[in-house]
Formats: C-alpha cells, sequence, structure tokens
C-alpha cells in the first residue's frame, strides 16, 4: 500500500500545538500519495490560514467599535471614523475569496479520497 500524501509533505515542528496544522495532515492521510495531493493539502492549509488571519481582523475591528462605543465621546466624527475602516473591507473580501477557494479544494479532496477508496466489493 503506497504510503499517504502526508509522506510527499514536508515536516513541521509542533504539529499538534496548531490545529490548523492537525486538522489538514488528518485530510492528508486520507488522500493517495500523490504529488498533486500533496500540492492540494499545502494549498488548502494556506487558504485555512488566510481566512483565519481575515477573520481575526473583522473581528479584531468589530472589538474596536464596541470599545469606541462604549468608551469615547459620541461625536458625529468619532462615529464616523470608527465606521470607515478599508481594511476591513479588504478582509472581507478575503475572507470571501478564501472560502470559495476552501469549497473548491475540499470538492477535489473529496474527488480524490473517493478515487482512493476501494471500490465495493460485489457479492
Amino acid at each position: 500500500m503506497a504510503p499517504p500524501a502526508l509522506a510527499l509533505a514536508a515536516p513541521t515542528p509542533l504539529r499538534r500545538a496548531d490545529p490548523v496544522r492537525v486538522a489538514v495532515e488528518r485530510l492528508a492521510r486520507s488522500l493517495p500519495a500523490r504529488t498533486d495531493a500533496a500540492v492540494l493539502v499545502d494549498l488548502l492549509e494556506d487558504d485555512l490560514r488566510e481566512g483565519l488571519d481575515a477573520l481575526g481582523d473583522v473581528e479584531a475591528h468589530f472589538t474596536d467599535l464596541l470599545d469606541t462605543l462604549r468608551t469615547e465621546a459620541l461625536t458625529p466624527a468619532t462615529l464616523v471614523d470608527s465606521g470607515d475602516d478599508l481594511r476591513v473591507l479588504q478582509q472581507l473580501e478575503t475572507l470571501h475569496d478564501s472560502v470559495m477557494r476552501l469549497r473548491k479544494r475540499l470538492s477535489q479532496a473529496a474527488m480524490m479520497s473517493r478515487l482512493a477508496q476501494p471500490p465495493p466489493r460485489s457479492r
């Protein structure tokens, strides 16, 4: 039996401390040991990290908004300034793109996984 796609990926220290890495390693073990599967796993890991980073930035924006609304004097300028964050809009676009890429890559992984499964035995 051929080793899983994980065998083709470079080892990473502290795998247990990184939930994204643990998750993609689990996926890699379910895929065939092919270069395209290893590349797919790497790309999926990158998309997960990018999406989580963007999500963190969006969450930070909302936290900042809450802090502003609770602590600062609420002048019209303060309200406009606190809501005018181009970076969060860019991060929402990044998040959308990441979600779309993840959807595509997970479909590809499902197809590879299905192909790696032995055919059902007939009676």
